[in-house]
C-alpha cells in the first residue's frame, strides 16, 4: 500500500507552521502551537484516530489567539487533504460517538471532496486555557474546508466545556479513523468516479 503521509508547510505574516501528518500511523502526536489547550485538543484528535503527527507553529499569539488555531487547521486539513491523494480504497463514510465524564459528543464525517460543517458544541464562552471557545468550531470549520470533508459535530450533553470540547474531538477522530481506513479496493467510494 502506497504510504499516506503528508508534509506542509505555510509561512504567513500570522504564522510559520510545520506539518507532517501519517494516516496509517500508530497515534503519535508532538504538537506545539504555543496555545496548551489546543494542543491538547490535536494531540487527542491524533491519539484516537491513530495519526501520526508532528506540528510546530509560531504564531502571533500576541495579538491573540485566532490566526495559529485557524492556520493549524488550514495546514492539517490540508495534509488530509493530500494524504489522501484520490481518496482511492477508503470507506469514505465514518461515525462516532465518544463519552467524556457527563459529556456525550457525535460526528459524522464523509471525505467527500466538498468541504463544510454543521458544528454544535454549545460551550458556554469562556476561554479553556488560552483558547478562545469561539475558536473550537472555528478550527473544525477550517479543517472542514481545507481536508475537503464534510463533518457534522455536536455534543449532545456535558456540563464542563473541557469535557465537551474534549469529546468533540475524540468523536471527531474516531469518525475520521474509520472514513480514512481502507477498504481493501483501489476503487473510488463514488458513483461520480472521483472524490475531488
Amino acid at each position: 500500500m502506497k504510504k499516506r503521509s503528508a508534509t506542509i508547510e505555510r509561512k504567513t505574516a500570522e504564522t510559520d507552521i510545520r506539518l507532517t501528518l501519517n494516516l496509517d500511523g500508530t497515534g503519535q502526536a508532538d504538537v506545539n502551537t504555543g496555545i496548551g489547550f489546543l494542543d491538547h485538543l490535536l494531540t487527542s484528535l491524533a491519539r484516537h484516530g491513530r495519526f501520526d503527527l508532528e506540528l510546530s507553529c509560531q504564531g502571533d499569539l500576541q495579538v491573540d489567539d485566532h490566526h495559529t488555531a485557524e492556520d493549524c487547521a488550514i495546514v492539517l486539513g490540508e495534509a488530509i487533504d493530500k494524504a489522501l491523494d484520490q481518496r482511492r480504497g477508503i470507506n469514505r463514510f465514518g461515525w462516532a460517538l465518544a463519552p467524556l465524564d457527563e459529556a456525550l459528543a457525535r460526528a459524522a464525517v464523509d471525505l467527500s471532496g466538498r468541504g463544510m460543517a454543521v458544528v454544535r458544541l454549545d460551550l458556554s464562552g469562556q476561554p479553556l486555557g488560552d483558547l478562545r471557545a469561539e475558536n473550537i468550531p472555528h478550527v473544525i470549520r477550517s479543517l472542514a474546508a481545507s481536508a475537503k470533508a464534510t463533518i457534522h459535530l455536536d455534543v449532545l450533553r456535558g456540563d464542563n466545556d473541557h469535557h465537551r470540547a474534549e469529546s468533540a474531538f475524540k468523536a471527531l477522530a474516531l469518525a475520521l479513523r474509520q472514513a480514512v481506513a481502507t477498504d481493501g479496493t483501489d476503487q473510488i467510494p463514488s458513483t461520480k468516479e472521483t472524490l475531488k
